[in-house]
């Protein structure tokens, strides 16, 4: 569980120290929907479900944490490098890319004992990261027409 969470402060470091290429308003839009969005999904899919959790059933304050520290971090680094003027073929393979890094992530934190599984399984995962992914690059978008309207 240590192990995961190095991780996740290596992920915030890195959404703080590398060079922005989003702009400050777009960075707290996506950072506050990625929360929500996987705050959302967790409580469906964890806490009604029981399909997957952190540590154990139920609720604890260390997976909030988890939550807090690791989706806006991830989503902010995919999003500030994803190639959003190259063609569909390095975009597809950006998204593809990030897909088998969350997997394998995943994978790593099933095996640390920090995530467990109750009728998910990585297929599933991998099936729903590409999703995930585009979902994320829709709402940046819808926040970048916001911005033009104005």
């Amino acid at each position: 569980m240590v192990a995961i969470f190095i991780c996740f402060i290596i992920f915030n470091l890195l959404a703080f120290f590398v060079p922005k290429k989003l702009t400050p308003i777009e960075i707290y839009a996506t950072s506050f929907f990625a929360y929500a969005y996987g705050m959302t999904t967790d409580v469906i899919l964890d806490l009604h479900y029981n399909l997957y959790g952190y540590f154990q059933e139920g609720f604890q304050w260390l997976s909030l944490l988890a939550i807090i520290m690791y989706f806006p971090s991830i989503s902010f680094i995919f999003l500030n490098f994803y190639p959003f003027t190259k063609n569909s073929r390095k975009k597809l393979g950006y998204i593809l890319s990030w897909t088998i890094f969350s997997v394998v992530f995943e994978w790593f934190a099933v095996k640390t004992d920090f995530f467990y599984y109750n009728g998910w399984n990585l297929l599933y995962s991998t099936m729903v990261y590409p999703v995930i992914f585009l979902v994320l690059l829709v709402n940046v978008k819808i926040v970048r027409s916001i911005i033009t309207k104005k």
